[in-house]
């Protein structure tokens, strides 16, 4: 192996400098004196034999050769960091915390059932469950803000597994008017009356997935509401099958009569948000929903 002229201290020093705008920033980021970081820059230009940094004004920025170095550097910092924190991982053993975001289409039965069974299987791990709506479950997988999320669209750049399927009925309470219209019902007779929706939980790209444009809507915040509402006259919607089993069994909600489009399917997936530091709880939290769905896969 040739010998390495240059560090991955160094590279990082400068992407310190880059990303906070100047020496003593980059400085203080890095728990470093000013003049060791402009030592490591000295050294890194050095070996190198290019230029990587100007003065522009009081401001230190990249010259072209700089810029496409350091890009070609960046990934293998993420690298590193992600190798130390697998390490740091491997050596605690089960994670000490994991933290789940589940679309609220799931059924609720068979969350609680996983989450008791990875109770048992590592009751050292702190678990961390949230509910998304919508882009909620996608923003999470972006922003790494999760280990493992169950959500109805995967984004570019990260692999799902197929969970299920959930099928969604337009529903209204039985003394609703739209019961009234004597012939199959279309979207004209929708836009006269309220639309029960849940509100996205994404704040980057919220979606109206389902809503139909109708002025007449009743935003809620979680689909329970959405059920609450609709139960009580107040507007129709479309729900879970599973969550209106009750409620079609008891009479409080009945399918609406729709020419089409009066029942909907929604696929969910299952991603492990960063794969190569999924650690034995996430490991074990993907096979607890596998095993626990009843439908077979795709």
């Amino acid at each position: 192996m040739a010998t390495l002229r240059t560090s991955l201290d160094q590279w990082a020093v400068l992407a310190a400098v880059i990303d906070q705008g100047g020496y003593a920033q980059a400085a203080a980021l890095l728990n470093k004196s000013q003049p060791a970081v402009s030592y490591a820059l000295a050294r890194l230009q050095e070996a190198l034999d290019v230029p990587l940094l100007v003065v522009e004004g009081r401001k230190a920025v990249l010259t072209e050769h700089g810029r496409v170095l350091l890009q070609r550097a960046r990934p293998l910092l993420r690298d590193l960091e992600t190798l130390e924190r697998l390490a740091g991982k491997l050596k605690q053993g089960w994670e000490p915390e994991l933290r789940l975001v589940v679309d609220v289409a799931f059924p609720r039965s068979l969350l609680l059932a996983i989450v008791a069974e990875l109770q048992q299987l590592c009751p050292s791990t702190q678990m961390q469950l949230s509910d998304a709506v919508l882009s909620g479950a996608e923003q999470a997988i972006e922003d790494a803000a999760a280990d493992v999320v169950v959500t109805s669209r995967v984004p570019p750049g990260f692999l799902g597994s197929f969970l299920m399927d959930i099928r969604f009925i337009a529903v209204a309470a039985p003394r609703h008017p739209l019961f009234e219209v004597e012939v199959p019902l279309t979207t004209s007779h929708l836009a006269r009356h309220v639309q029960v929706v849940v509100r996205d939980s994404g704040q980057k790209r919220p979606r109206n997935e389902g809503w139909l444009g109708a002025d007449r809507r009743c935003t809620v915040s979680s689909i329970e509401a959405s059920l609450a509402t609709v139960k009580a006259g107040l507007g129709y919607a479309w729900l879970p099958e599973h969550l209106l089993a009750d409620a079609l069994r008891e009479g409080s909600a009945q399918p609406l009569p729709l020419a089409v489009g009066g029942e909907r399917n929604m696929e969910l997936y299952l991603v492990t948000v960063r794969p190569e530091l999924a650690g034995p709880a996430a490991q074990a939290a993907v096979e607890c929903f596998h095993r626990h769905v009843p439908v077979a896969r795709k």
